[in-house]
């Protein structure tokens, strides 16, 4: 049944609201006559883990398109099973890289990492740090930001407050970072597999240098090296300096290592709640690992409705959404899902929009443009602040029909303005809805693309944990340096 795919709704998750829906649209379907597969794809995901142990969808049919038949799921179904086998049972390609998929009920079950981060907590607190800084590129430092950011002031700082160093190479921003460092109290945490990786390597070099002239010998003890366990530049310097030290684990990659201490250690350093972060986690992965059709399983269902439009030539995704804090966790979406399908002349481009900031720049091209991309709404339900539209009975800014509303109502009606406006200049959309913004939710929807990103790219015929390509400008930029030479 169509119905099914698009509403994805599951025996154990039988909320009113999901029920209503139902016979809304079948109602609907029978009264006029309207094949159900004429209606644009808006899937919800929401995340309240206080009243249902799973994820709950709905359907919206409000945006008529007909991108997507009943044979066309039909026809993917077996592809996105057999995905799925392919991960869990770790036969696909870069199955050596699939320890993330357990990793948030094993660090649950098992609470060494978890203790050892809370030990490392508290003797970090002893310095009363007033900046965390992250050294790291790529993998090593987007989770961790993306979660900063998302639950972070957007106007003003926290504290200790979360910079990062190593993610780039502009002099005037490392130049103004040692100045800044220099008049506050920080904690270093360095992230890198190898501790070579051009970027984080100067950072660190210049970071530590800097540490080392201020605290001296105690130097030590505020800079933590997150590597390999046994070998690497960095693993070799943090013993021989007396860092303390986590570890990246060999069956993970970096942008599948956000739930691994590479996250985990400076969100706990900055005062999140990694146990909800991984407990929100947790609660995804049970519900994906265990159900297998596209009717109760939204991972699957997101990696054949991204792969059925992408064989329809829709080989762009656009990532957009209303709330400005989610920025840097579709930076993190890009990265993965970039770097897993973009190879052999394959894969969908990851890119992404903040609205309605970029409805004033790109908004147009969405809207009138080519016809290449589909677009996957990011949103929360439930602002975690709201302001009124104040009332003064007077319409001289011409704003009187909004007066006496929540800013929050118009933000929600302009996103639903544009979901239907897109869609109806010809863009599929899919919308995914995050019930507020806390470390639970964001847990649930980072293991979601783990996990979708996974399957899309075994669909797609790719192996998701590599990514060869990237080094070719390492080895053209290493010949200009004179690397070779030294």
């Amino acid at each position: 049944m169509p119905l099914i795919y698009l509403c994805g709704v599951k025996s154990d998750c039988n909320s009113q609201k999901i029920f209503s829906g139902f016979w809304f649209i079948y109602w609907f379907i029978t009264k006029c006559r309207t094949p159900l597969l004429h209606f644009c794809f808006y899937i919800v995901c929401t995340f309240d883990h206080h009243k249902h142990k799973c994820m709950k969808t709905k359907a919206d049919v409000n945006l008529v398109k007909n991108f997507i038949s009943e044979k066309d799921f039909s026809d993917i179904e077996p592809l996105v099973q057999k995905a799925r086998e392919m991960l869990l049972g770790k036969t696909g390609s870069g199955a050596e890289f699939t320890g993330w998929v357990n990793l948030p009920s094993s660090l649950l079950e098992n609470k060494d990492i978890l203790n050892k981060i809370e030990a490392t907590c508290h003797r970090v607190s002893t310095f009363n740090p007033d900046l965390i800084v992250v050294i790291g590129i790529g993998g090593s430092y987007l989770g961790a930001r993306a979660v900063y950011d998302a639950l972070s002031p957007s106007i003003g700082h926290r504290k200790p407050e979360m910079i990062f160093a190593g993610h780039q190479l502009d002099s005037a921003y490392h130049a103004m970072l040692m100045d800044y460092l220099k008049e506050r109290n920080p904690v270093i945490v360095v992230i890198s597999k190898s501790g070579t990786t051009t970027e984080p390597a100067i950072a660190f070099r210049l970071i530590r240098t800097l540490m080392e002239e201020k605290y001296g010998s105690d130097a030590a003890q505020r800079i933590i090296a997150v590597t390999d366990e046994k070998k690497g530049a960095l693993r070799t310097l943090a013993v021989a300096k007396g860092y303390e030290t986590y570890i990246i684990p060999d069956d993970i990659g970096g942008r599948f290592s956000v739930l691994t201490p590479v996250g985990l250690l400076p969100l706990a350093l900055c005062g999140f709640s990694i146990q909800d972060l991984l407990n929100g986690a947790a609660e995804c992965q049970k519900e994906l690992t265990t159900n297998h059709t596209l009717a109760n399983n939204q991972a699957m269902l997101y990696a054949a409705i991204r792969q059925l439009l992408y064989r329809q030539g829709k080989h762009i995704e656009l990532q957009s959404t209303f709330c400005p804090k989610l920025s840097t966790l579709s930076e993190w979406w890009k990265q993965l899902f970039g770097e897993s399908e973009g190879k052999e002349l394959k894969g969908i481009f990851p890119a992404s929009l903040v609205f309605t900031t970029d409805l004033h720049s790109m908004g147009q091209f969405v809207q009138d443009g080519n016809r290449v991309l589909f677009e996957t709404f990011l949103s929360v339900a439930k602002p975690e602040k709201d302001i009124e539209i104040p009332v003064l009975n007077s319409n001289d800014d011409e704003l009187l029909y909004l007066e006496g509303k929540q800013m929050s109502y118009v933000n929600h009606k302009a996103e639903e303005a544009t979901r239907f406006a897109h869609a109806q200049g010809g863009v599929p959309v899919v919308a995914l809805e995050m019930e507020n913004l806390t470390e639970f939710s964001l847990g649930e929807i980072m293991y979601f693309f783990e996990f979708s990103c996974a399957l899309s790219a075994y669909i797609q015929g790719v192996n998701p944990f590599d990514q060869p390509g990237v080094e070719a400008y390492k080895q053209k930029m290493f010949e200009l340096l004179g690397k070779n030479n030294k």
